[in-house]
């Protein structure tokens, strides 16, 4: 936002609207799974508050909102239509959230929405998301939603009922103990870089799977593998493939433990890792150049 927006007779507005920031954020980031895609939507919000008569707002917060949300159903049927002409697996964007993420937003952001939520939200419809995200990630009555989507509430209530059944037939058990999975992210990586196969398949669970996203500009699988032997053997054959340059950290990204792999000190992949009694059950591998700039 610019210094000219930020002063004079806007300065209040202005004040307003990044005091919402956050929630506007978190709902377009939920809704869009990327954040660039976020920012966008947020940033016409901005637009919008800015031209509207704000001695007719009651509720800023419910205005901006409703503004987000909406702008987010727009975004996310046209990207969508790119989406279906994407090379290989499409995954959301990940976010750091731990403390060297260095921006706050992104820790508020991602720390309680993992990539395997977002993924699931990927197969909903663009009105069952958004309800989804407003009722379950940020607590809105269904009158409120109502509301935001000026649709009736039993067609919302409906709507989140579907989104509900939809997540919870495909939604997987993990284990929630970020420290087992830290040690079985340590392990992983220690395997893949030692070229210790037999090491890397001891962690694996035999339905392990494998969902790569490269965008059709780096190496990465573009269908799901799904099976140790897959998993293992595609790990091992890339474990010799190292960028120039390379780095390597434990960071937590959508709040859990991943590896980070840099070139000359850019995000080059990312790999995070779920776990389920004491295996891992997926890994998601990006390597996408367009999908790392909220690697901080």
């Amino acid at each position: 936002m610019s210094d000219e927006i930020r002063t004079g007779p806007r300065s209040a507005a202005a004040e307003t609207f990044e005091r919402h920031r956050p929630v506007m954020t978190g709902v377009a980031y939920r809704m869009l799974g990327r954040f660039a895609d976020a920012e966008d939507v947020v940033q016409e919000a901005w637009l919008r508050w800015a031209d509207t008569d704000r001695s007719q707002v009651r509720e800023p917060r419910a205005f901006l909102v409703r503004t987000t949300t909406r702008l987010a159903i727009d975004r996310l049927r046209h990207v969508q239509s790119r989406r279906e002409a994407y090379v290989g697996e499409w995954l959301p964007e990940p976010l750091t959230t731990d403390a060297g993420a260095g921006a706050e937003e992104h820790v508020l952001l991602a720390e309680t929405v993992s990539l395997a939520m977002l993924v699931l939200l990927e197969s909903l419809s663009p009105l069952e998301r958004a309800v989804f995200v407003l009722r379950e990630a940020f607590g809105y009555r269904y009158a409120e939603i109502a509301a935001i989507l000026d649709r009736a509430e039993p067609a919302v209530r409906q709507l989140a009922g579907r989104a509900r059944r939809h997540v919870e037939a495909r939604e997987q058990r993990f284990d929630a103990d970020p420290e087992v999975s830290a040690r079985l992210t340590e392990r992983f990586l220690a395997a893949c870089t030692g070229g210790d196969l037999d090491g890397l398949l001891a962690l694996l669970a035999p339905d392990v799977r494998l969902i790569g996203d490269g965008g059709g500009v780096q190496k990465a699988p573009r269908r799901i593998l799904a099976s140790a032997a897959d998993v293992g053997r595609f790990l091992h054959a890339i474990s010799d493939d190292v960028p120039p340059a390379m780095g390597v950290a434990f960071r937590e990204v959508n709040g859990a433990p991943a590896v980070v792999i840099t070139s000359y000190g850019r995000p080059h992949t990312v790999v995070s890792l779920e776990t389920r009694d004491g295996r891992i059950a997926c890994v998601y591998l990006l390597t996408n150049p367009g999908k790392l700039t909220g690697i901080r």
